[in-house]
């Protein structure tokens, strides 16, 4: 779908910019009325990581005249396996400080504008406000329901990405010429059921090839130039190296973009999302003990069976001593209840407490009624217990 140019072309570009994007300039689809218009956007890009490194860098190399950052967090070394924008130097600094810092070291004609702190249901239409475009580096689906419905209620195209392992998604979300986010994924998973990056990993540079298609799109949303992904969703597979597109049609039921939609204003996005459900949270209530306790149960020869329902490559890089692997997945599919002691307590435990929270609730509903889980998981098993074990 051809669309017009979203923003208008800046008044001139100077000798310099004249020379520093010459090889847009000699593209017949860029050209010099192109380049204006890049001089002359405004892009915002929620989040400074995996998506938004190759993002940032290759807007700000483009000559988009004015990028703005939202981001919280700061940099940790298990970052600059892909998150290329940071680097050794900056362990420990804000994301979004230096990520500009990269950015004007590779453009200094682009504005640079921070947005320090989480993006969240109070300030998102401020923030969403003062650009023409969005580009979705988010790694959580509360977030990502937040970006749609305020681009859908502020009529902004945003351009989405998603990676996972060996695999991306991309596409181009625009509810005045096409399907939204909700349209795609009128509701989301169930708390749990899809494992994030930091619990499945992701191939470090599946993040520049997503990236850059969503800095490819932007460019041609930006200028007006050839057929963005609105109504088409890019799916990516680096190990068979193809790639293949689906329809995405507009959902004429869309809650938030459909002609009777229901969502017309923000909402409570976590609890809409589930971060953690219901029945796990009851569960988890007085059955939760802490790395200490474990400890002392440990050291105290308790009868205890210590599970880990994480996955292979996370228990081979650091573990709870004496703890057993038994994934999620086989306790969600009931496989693993055959193999629960009757004589000993059982201890669930996941990296952070969200996994294990679940299984907890499945092992209550089976009928083991005094199982625990560990709260922070082998996160918090590290930083209180051993300290000098690696953390992932």
């Amino acid at each position: 779908m051809s669309l017009p140019p979203l923003v208008e072309p800046a008044a001139e570009l100077t000798v310099d910019e004249v020379r520093r994007y010459s090889r847009h300039l000699i593209i017949p689809d860029v050209g010099m009325e192109g380049q204006k218009r890049l001089k002359n956007a405004k892009v915002l890009c929620v989040g400074a990581g995996g998506l938004g490194s190759p993002a940032l860098m290759y807007l700000a190399a483009a000559g988009v005249g004015t990028l703005g950052i939202v981001e919280f967090d700061e940099v940790d070394e298990s970052n600059l396996q892909r998150q290329i924008i940071h680097s050794q130097a900056d362990i420990g600094r804000s994301k979004a400080e230096s990520a500009r810092d990269t950015v004007l070291g590779i453009n200094p004609y682009t504005n640079v504008v921070l947005h320090e702190g989480r993006l969240e249901a109070d300030n998102v239409m401020e923030i969403f406000s003062e650009y023409d475009l969005i580009i979705d580096g988010t790694d959580n689906f509360a977030t990502r329901y937040l970006v749609n419905d305020a681009c859908v209620l502020l009529n902004k195209p945003y351009v989405w990405g998603s990676i996972y392992r060996f695999d991306g998604q991309a596409s181009v979300f625009w509810s005045e010429h096409g399907p939204c986010y909700r349209c795609l994924y009128p509701e989301p998973p169930p708390p749990g059921m899809v494992p994030s990056c930091a619990e499945g990993g992701v191939l470090g540079v599946l993040c520049a090839s997503i990236g850059s298609i969503q800095v490819t799109e932007a460019i041609k949303v930006l200028t007006g130039a050839g057929d963005p992904l609105v109504g088409r969703l890019m799916i990516y597979d680096a190990l068979e190296m193809t790639y293949r597109q689906v329809k995405v049609r507009k959902d004429p039921d869309c809650a938030v973009c459909g002609p009777n939609a229901t969502v017309k204003e923000l909402i409570d996005y976590e609890a809409f999302c589930g971060v953690v459900s219901d029945e796990a949270q009851e569960a988890a209530a007085g059955s939760t003990i802490t790395p200490k306790q474990l400890k002392e149960w440990i050291d105290d020869g308790e009868a205890i069976d210590i599970i880990d329902v994480r996955e292979q490559n996370e228990y081979e890089i650091v573990s709870i001593p004496g703890a057993r692997l038994i994934p999620k997945n086989e306790f969600l599919m009931g496989t693993a209840l055959q193999d629960m002691p009757q004589d000993k307590k059982i201890v669930l435990h996941c990296k952070t407490g969200v996994r294990s929270a679940e299984v907890l609730a499945v092992l209550k509903n089976a009928g083991f009624s005094d199982a625990v889980h560990v709260g922070g998981g082998v996160i918090g098993w590290v930083n209180q217990i051993e300290p000098d074990k690696p953390v992932y």
